[in-house]
Parts: C-alpha cells; sequence; structure tokens
C-alpha cells in the first residue's frame, strides 16, 4: 500500500484549523549563482545570502574569531558556524541581569543512518565529560548532540571527532544535513541496501569546497580526513559539473557559494518501515530489491517539512508529495537534481519561506515534476505499490545474523547522562559494540556475540534495562527537543517535563481503564524539531507553561495532525482531554486516538473541549 499523505494543515486563529488548498504566492526567484532556470528579475540578496556569498566557502569570519578571547562569536560567524555543525547558545537557567551570558556550544554529529563506530562513541563520551556538560544526546535525527562546549574548547572537540572516525560538518546550516535511514543492523531484505544509500546520499550531496574549507579549521587544514565515496557516487559528483545542474562555480558545483536557501533533509527507508518519518523530509525515499537485496529503485516523495512559526500562517508544517519511482542507475542524479532545482528556485528573500516545502506547496508538484526533467534526464515512473507503513522502533533483542546480536534501549528524550552513560561506555568498550541511534532518540548495541549475551543482558539489568523491549505504552514513542534551558528559541519548557507529562497522561488512562498506546510528541516552541505535527497529541509550546494543542496524527506517521487550542494551559491537559479520551474509549473500536479524533470532524472536536479565553 502506498503512501497517502496529505498536503498540510495550518492554523487560522484559536481554536480553528483548515486545510491549505490555495496557493499564498509563487516563489521568489533564486539568487543563486546557479544556472537560471529562474528566470526572472533578479533582487539584490538578502544580508544572509551575502555573508554566504562572501565566506570564502563558509571560512568567515568564523576563522578570525576563533583565535580571539572572547567567549562568544558575534552574529555573523554564529551563522557560519552553523554549517560546521554547531548553535552558539547560552544557559538560560543562568542569566541574570546585567551578567554576561553563559555561552556555550552545540554541536552535532553527521552519521548517515545513526551509525556510530566504537572509536567515536567513546571520543564523544570522553569529550561529554571533559569538555562539555557531561551528557550526551540522541537527537530525533539520528546524530548524537552535546551540549555546554566553550568557544576556546570547540577546536579541540571537533578535531577529536574528525580524528574518531565522524565529523560536524553539514550537520546544521543551510545544506543537507543528517541523512536518515533504518537504524536497525538487519542484514536481510532491503535494509542493508537502505544503509548503504544514506551514506552514498550524505558523500554525494556533501560540500566539496566547504569541506576543505573545514578540515582548515578544525584538523589543521588535514585533509586525509575527507569524505571517501564510493565509485558510483565519485562518477556522479563529476556530473555535478555538468550540464544543468552545474552551480556554474567549479569550486562548489553542486551548491555553488551562497549553498541553499534553506536547510535539506533526506530519508532512506524500506518499503512498510516509517522509522524514518518519511513524509516529513524534503526528499523521502523507499528502497526496492531484488531477492539478493540488490537495489532496484525508489519511490521518491518531496517537498515534507515541520517548520513553522505562531501567528505566521504563511509558515506551516507539510507531508511530503509522492513524485513517482526512479530506477536505481538514477537515483544519485535524481538526488542531485533535486537539490540543484531548490538551489535555483528556493526563495532566498524571505528565510521563513525558503524550505523547498514551500517551492511545492506554491507551485505544485506537477511543476516541479516538470522543472526536474531540466535536471534530469532520467524518467520518473508511477509509484510502486508498498504495505501499510508502520513505525518500528527495534526495542528487546534481535537477531542480526548468524551468531550476532543487537538490543534496542529505550532512552526517553534520548538524554545520557550519569550512570547509565557510564555504563553503556563500558558495554561498548569492553565488547567492542558498534551503536546505532534511531529517529525516536533509542540507542540499538549492535554486534554482539551469541556467548556474549548473557552478560550484557545482565549489565543492561544493572542500568534499569531489564525488559527493554517494553516500556510503558506512551513512553516507548514519545519524543521531546531540548528547549529550555540551552536552546534560544525555546518559548516553555519540553524534555525536562515530558517524563512528568507522561506520568500524569498514563494515571489518566489506567483511571479511565484505557490499556491503549497514543502517541505523544512535545516540543518548546513550533519550529518541530520533534515532529509533533504528526502526532496523535503534539504539545507545541505557545507560552509559558502553554501549549498548542494538535490533535489527529496516526501512529503510523502519515497524516498531519490539526492545531485546535492556542494556549492550553499544561495544568489543564488531562481535564482538556478527557472528553475524547472516554469517546474514544466507549466509541472507537479498533482505530487509533489519532484516526478516531480526525473522523469525529473539527465541528464536533471544538465542542468537547473547552473554549478559549
Amino acid at each position: 500500500m502506498t503512501l497517502t499523505p496529505e498536503r498540510h494543515r495550518k492554523s487560522s486563529g484559536p481554536g480553528r484549523s483548515k486545510v491549505e488548498s490555495e496557493p499564498v504566492g509563487a516563489a521568489s526567484p533564486s539568487s543563486s549563482t546557479g544556472n537560471g532556470h529562474a528566470a526572472a528579475a533578479i533582487k539584490p540578496p538578502s544580508k544572509f545570502e551575502r555573508l554566504k556569498a562572501s565566506s570564502d566557502y563558509l571560512k568567515e569570519p568564523l576563522a578570525t574569531e576563533l583565535e580571539n578571547d572572547k567567549p562568544f562569536f558575534t552574529d555573523g560567524a554564529v551563522q557560519i558556524l552553523k554549517f560546521h555543525g554547531s548553535y552558539q547558545q547560552d544557559n538560560r537557567d543562568n542569566r541574570q541581569k546585567g551578567q554576561e551570558k553563559d555561552w556555550q556550544m552545540m554541536l552535532r554529529l553527521r552519521s548517515p543512518a545513526g551509525r556510530i563506530p566504537v572509536p567515536l562513541y567513546l571520543a564523544m563520551d570522553e569529550l561529554a565529560d571533559r569538555l562539555g556538560n557531561g551528557t550526551l544526546r540522541l537527537t530525533t535525527r539520528q546524530a548524537f548532540q552535546m551540549h555546554g562546549i566553550a568557544k576556546a574548547d570547540i577546536r579541540e572537540v571537533i578535531g577529536t571527532i574528525v580524528r574518531s572516525m565522524g565529523s560536524t560538518l553539514a550537520a546544521c546550516g543551510d545544506i543537507n544535513r543528517n541523512v536518515m535511514a533504518p537504524a536497525a543492523p538487519f542484514e536481510k531484505g532491503g535494509y542493508p541496501a537502505a544503509r548503504r544509500l544514506a551514506d552514498e546520499i550524505a558523500d554525494l550531496i556533501a560540500p566539496l569546497a566547504a569541506e576543505g574549507s573545514y578540515l582548515d579549521l578544525w584538523v589543521d587544514g588535514d585533509h586525509s580526513y575527507r569524505f571517501k565515496p564510493a565509485a558510483a557516487v565519485k562518477r556522479a559528483r563529476q556530473r555535478q559539473a555538468q550540464g544543468p545542474g552545474f552551480s556554474g562555480d567549479s569550486n562548489e558545483p553542486l551548491y555553488g557559494g551562497t549553498y541553499l536557501p534553506r536547510k535539506f533533509k533526506v530519508a532512506v527507508t524500506v518499503p512498510g518501515d516509517n522509522s524514518v518519518d518519511l513524509l516529513t523530509q524534503d526528499i523521502g525515499l523507499v528502497a526496492f530489491t531484488d531477492p539478493s537485496g540488490r537495489l532496484r529503485g525508489c519511490n521518491v516523495y518531496v517537498g515534507g517539512g515541520m517548520g513553522r512559526t505562531h501567528n505566521k500562517d504563511e509558515t506551516f508544517a507539510r507531508t511530503a508529495d509522492p513524485l513517482g519511482y526512479v530506477a536505481a542507475e538514477h537515483v544519485l542524479d535524481l538526488v542531485q537534481a533535486i537539490v540543484a532545482l531548490q538551489r535555483d528556485h528556493g526563495d532566498r528573500e524571505q528565510r521563513r519561506h525558503a524550505r523547498m516545502k514551500y517551492l511545492i506547496h506554491d507551485r505544485g508538484v506537477e511543476w516541479f515534476r516538470q522543472e526536474l526533467g531540466r535536471y534530469l534526464e532520467a524518467p520518473i515512473k508511477p509509484l510502486r505499490a508498498e504495505p501499510k507503513p508502520r513505525l518500528d522502533d527495534y526495542l528487546g533483542w534481535h537477531r542480526q545474523n548468524r551468531g550476532l546480536w543487537f538490543v534496542g534501549l529505550p532512552l526517553l528524550c534520548g538524554r545520557l547522562e550519569g550512570e547509565r552513560k557510564r555504563g553503556l561506555r563500558r558495554l561498548v568498550e569492553t565488547y567492542q559494540l558498534e551503536a546505532r541511534l534511531t529517529p525516536n532518540q533509542d540507542l540499538l548495541l549492535c554486534s554482539i556475540g551469541t556467548s556474549q549475551r548473557s552478560s550484557v543482558k545482565e549489565a543492561l539489568a544493572a542500568l534499569g534495562f531489564d525488559s527493554p523491549e517494553a516500556p510503558s505504552l506512551l513512553s516507548r514513542h514519545a519524543i521531546a527537543c531540548p528547549a529550555l534551558p540551552t536552546c534560544g528559541l525555546a518559548i516553555t519548557e519540553s524534555e525536562r517535563i515530558l517524563p512528568a507529562v507522561l506520568e500524569r497522561l498514563e494515571t489518566q488512562l489506567q483511571r479511565l481503564g484505557i490499556e491503549r498506546p497514543l502517541l505523544l510528541r512535545m516540543t518548546g516552541c513550533p519550529n518541530g524539531c520533534a515532529r509533533p505535527y504528526m502526532a496523535e497529541v503534539g504539545l507545541v509550546g505557545s507560552g509559558v507553561e502553554q501549549y498548542q494543542l494538535w490533535l489527529g496524527g496516526t501512529p503510523n506517521l502519515t497524516q498531519l495532525a490539526v492545531p485546535y487550542l492556542e494556549r492550553m494551559p499544561l495544568a489543564d491537559l488531562e481535564a482538556t482531554l478527557e472528553p475524547l479520551l472516554l469517546l474514544w474509549k466507549n466509541d472507537g473500536g479498533r482505530q487509533s486516538f489519532g484516526q478516531f479524533v480526525s473522523g469525529l470532524g473539527a465541528e464536533r472536536i471544538q465542542a468537547l473541549l473547552p473554549a478559549e479565553s
């Protein structure tokens, strides 16, 4: 069964929602150095575009400011720093009027499909203790995130990561981010091909000149650490400098000197496995393989994205459109053609309108398909049928192959700290276990020998993982963004209070006699880092201890939720949900909570919710 996403839904005022059906206006032509398919009068580039163009391929003013003694970077260097995988933050709990902020850097890895080799895991663990805040965090894009790094230490931290088989290049910024794929190390079916394709795409659309800048800044110019693409990727990268996809800049043939208008996200999966939240990506690929596991081709979805801004109706969450099926020999060319199209046509004047989802919404997927033909000669065929998608999490013990096992460990909010962090390090180090991170912020320990299984089980039980396959009904798939105190965009709490929110709701479900799960996601602002707009219950920070309430996503992540309350006090959560939960219990049958709520219709749902003041 093929994925059948809805386009998008956006808020249209307190307590109301609507499905958007009319475009908000034609996308602005690009001011990039591309080939000029966006034919119109080109306006002067924005301040941000000028900054990228004058950065010498993402070096300045970052390189200069790394040499001063100030505890923070200025705004220009901060923006360039993002392309190198880091955000400048401050600990908001420590803010005092008239005092210097507690400046610190957050650093994020590039780890396609969530793979963390043993040397990199051990290096990250040690760096977090020595130069961070003592914790590591698994992100919803399958990467480690480290907090609390001083500006003076950032070069040592990134250099150590690069020398330990890792990278942070393009983990943030106006560029392709970490490429997602199912984390499970299965060596059956299409899983190996999906992981391999994720690796290939990560190398394919990595920046060329900026990779040199990255190594110049962080490892003293040692270019032996450059990515080492497979032969097929090398051939595809050579084609970036030929034909209509060429940026016009031989040093950065795909991106050009101004890179993309905004961030870009890609995910690969196998038919039926929607662990990667496929429809939230700029490009989503479903990999089909032959019986031997060789890639045959991919179903392609385009134009998903979660980010939005409160009270800005021109911004909205959107699920991806189906584009079609592409044969295996054309997949890499298709991906770089889509990147080039977004480079040339994405909006470089309004950053809120710069994601590819707005380009496709404004122009339409048929226009997109036609325009893509200018960049890609390969045929795009009708979608192949897919089984009904499901949200897999791989928790508990699974056979990896003959003689090897892996175990999935639930980590609520993805935060590793204290004795649990120390104990997992001992296991990784003792048994040389590769780790893999999931989009649900869980951790897989892989390549456990049959003879090691009992001792690993015993050690995990001592760390609180006595039944890793059976977390509570609500915590199993709940995720949250970091929010306070480190995120500068956070309006209110998320990660720090999610455990208490889940405990409250689990107590309520027990009281109501409901023994079924529901998918809850929580963010401290509307940017959507925990993808709350796909949840059955989405809580999106809109004020201090107040949240927008989104309802109606599905457990398999194929339908957008709808906003119903603009500012629900968190204290009112149980009272707000109880009428809907009781109705679901009595009349819902076998439907999930999200499916049931969607079927009620907006008017009836609104009547069951409290009126907003």
